[in-house]
Order: C-alpha cells, then sequence, then structure tokens
C-alpha cells in the first residue's frame, strides 16, 4: 500500500500554497489513504485483453469538403447604399 505520511502532505500543501490546520491534516491523512487504496485495487485487475482507447468512443467526426461559391451578383446592395466614397459604401450618420 502506497503511503502519505505527514512530511508528503506538507509538501503538497506548500506546492499548493494552502496552510492546513492540525484537523485538517488527520482528515487529509484518512482521506489520501482511501485514494491510494483505491488506486491498490485497481492495480489488481486483470487488464490483459481489454483495447486501449484515446478517447470515449471510435467514433469519427464527417465532414463535407469545401465549395468555392462565387458571388453572382455583386450589384446587390447598391440600392440600400447609392452614394460611395473611395470604393466604400457610404451610410448615413447615427451620432450627431
Amino acid at each position: 500500500m502506497a503511503e502519505i505520511d505527514k512530511k508528503n502532505l506538507k509538501h503538497l500543501s506548500e506546492l499548493a500554497r494552502i496552510k492546513i490546520s492540525p484537523e485538517e491534516e488527520s482528515r487529509l491523512l484518512k482521506d489520501f489513504e482511501g485514494i491510494l487504496d483505491c488506486f491498490e485495487e485497481l492495480k489488481k485487475l486483470n487488464v490483459s485483453n481489454v483495447v486501449p482507447m484515446t478517447g470515449g468512443t471510435n467514433l469519427k467526426n464527417v465532414v463535407r469538403e469545401d465549395e468555392f461559391n462565387a458571388v453572382k451578383d455583386l450589384g446587390k446592395g447598391k440600392e440600400a447604399f447609392p452614394e460611395t466614397k473611395d470604393d466604400y459604401l457610404k451610410v448615413p450618420s447615427i451620432f450627431k
């Protein structure tokens, strides 16, 4: 069984930059012990026939090919902006 002692817990708390009270220390040591016990149990499992996965599914994303669609009538919309200035559409001012 892997073990976390007070020295390791102090080191972890310094890395995380948190202060641990003595009450929290005893509770955290017990919690870590339970967590590490779970990992020890997982190590006992026989996974030799299990296919490794890189994600949650074997599905692949299906996308269509990009197509170029040329704009056929660039003149549409000019009736909404009858004025131009230096090849830009001139819009009415909204601020006074």
